[in-house]
């Protein structure tokens, strides 16, 4: 694992990480707790995780989520391979892990076997479902998005669809973070770890609460995110001479602003739209002057006019363009050596501590390079690794 920079926060520096984890909801745990500055050890099968070698919209999950980590392969059927994993668990602050429901029960790995040996053990399950009817079924992003009502809400109209990116994973991983850092400070006052559990569905639901809070408020179901009535008149996508851009009056005091800037004097002395909610009432007559407006200009145009006034915007920007985005190359990409030996730039963790952004450059591991190195931390003899790796229960790229 490369060396952070000394500029570099690391608030979880000293706090071991032990990660059976693949795909994406998983992964990302280990690689938010790794910006943060602990030290994660991901357990990979001999060979490496399937996870490296996705294609199409897979292609992306390993670099991004397994950044600033170490590698060792591990035979779990053998029981070499497994004594070891229970030395790394014995050894950890934390456990990660997200496969399915009793699979690492079954191995002897569950959290009572490890918490016996481990009481200060934090073990964070990363499941499709909590607890409950639904535990035992299997779940992807896109089951817990379709069950939850977020697939419904980003559709039109009968078309549910999923999101644009892999957001429950993500933000399950998130979730089961928290209860890591919050394990992590009640651990300060008792001693004892704990078993953490984060979802998919139940982070799904928790994201579509705001619409169930509107139906609980109102009486009506929300309606999907295409067809819904805005709580704004001017909060849309518009399209201009070239390329759209997004334009949001979430105020009187900004539609304000706004008429004054693009010079709409007959909509500003209209005191019959000077209230938002008179505004969303009639918002077929306003919409079709302002997209006439907007359309009558080049993005450059309008993003000119409205930098700097306080009135919410955004150009519709693709993934790709994220390499060469301005805000983002002050601190938010880290460099990253590819498994191929390409270099590119990833997110870092998006956040800021004591004026310091986290991320620094990272070399992504091959399969099993750090199996020596970690096994030697543990107390191993060379002799000792030596047979492991003759038996077959270790490996290396």
């Amino acid at each position: 694992m490369s060396a952070a920079e000394p500029t570099t926060p690391q608030p979880l520096a000293g706090i071991r990480v032990v990660e059976f984890t693949h795909m994406v909801m998983g992964p990302a745990v280990g690689h938010i707790l790794a910006g943060l500055g602990a030290e994660v050890v991901r357990i990979e099968p001999i060979g490496g995780d399937q996870t490296r070698r996705l294609l199409g919209s897979g292609a992306g999950y390993f670099p991004m989520y397994n950044r600033g980590k170490q590698s060792i392969c591990l035979n779990l059927k053998s029981a070499e391979g497994l004594a070891v994993a229970r030395d790394l668990a014995a050894n950890a602050d934390v456990l990660i892990e997200n496969f399915r429901p009793g699979a690492l029960d079954r191995l002897g790995l569950s959290y009572d076997a490890l918490s016996s040996e481990n009481p200060r053990l934090i073990y964070c399950s990363e499941k499709g479902f909590l607890p409950g009817p639904y535990a035992d079924r299997t779940a992807l992003d896109e089951v817990a998005q379709m069950m939850g009502g977020l697939a419904y809400m980003t559709g039109p109209p009968g078309r549910p669809l999923r999101a644009g990116s892999s957001v429950i994973d993500v933000t399950g991983g998130m979730f089961g973070v928290i209860g890591i850092l919050a394990a992590l400070e009640e651990r300060h006052r008792t001693g004892r770890g704990q078993k953490v559990v984060a979802s998919l569905f139940e982070t799904t639901v928790y994201l579509v609460g705001q619409h169930m809070a509107q139906y609980a408020v109102t009486g009506k179901a929300a309606s999907p995110m295409p067809a819904r009535i805005s709580a704004w008149a001017i909060y849309d996508v518009f399209e201009t001479q070239d390329e759209p851009v997004f334009i949001g009056v979430v105020s009187d005091s900004l539609w304000e602003k706004f008429c004054k800037l693009f010079e709409l004097h007959d909509l500003w002395a209209d005191e019959a739209l000077r209230a938002n909610n008179q505004r969303v009432l009639a918002r077929d007559r306003i919409l079709p002057q302002i997209r006439a407006l907007i359309g009558g200009m080049t993005r450059a145009e309008v993003i000119s006019k409205l930098e700097g006034t306080g009135l919410p915007f955004a150009p519709i920007g693709r993934p790709e363009d994220m390499f060469d985005d301005p805000q983002l190359a002050d601190g938010g990409l880290e460099p990253v050596t590819l498994d191929n030996g390409g270099e590119t730039r990833l997110p870092t963790i998006p956040l800021q501590l004591d004026g310091k952004r986290p991320g620094a450059p990272v070399v992504l591991p091959q399969p099993g390079a750090d199996t020596r190195t970690v096994l030697e931390a543990l107390g191993y003899e060379a002799v000792q690794i030596d047979q492991l790796f003759e038996a077959g229960a270790v490996g290396a790229a």
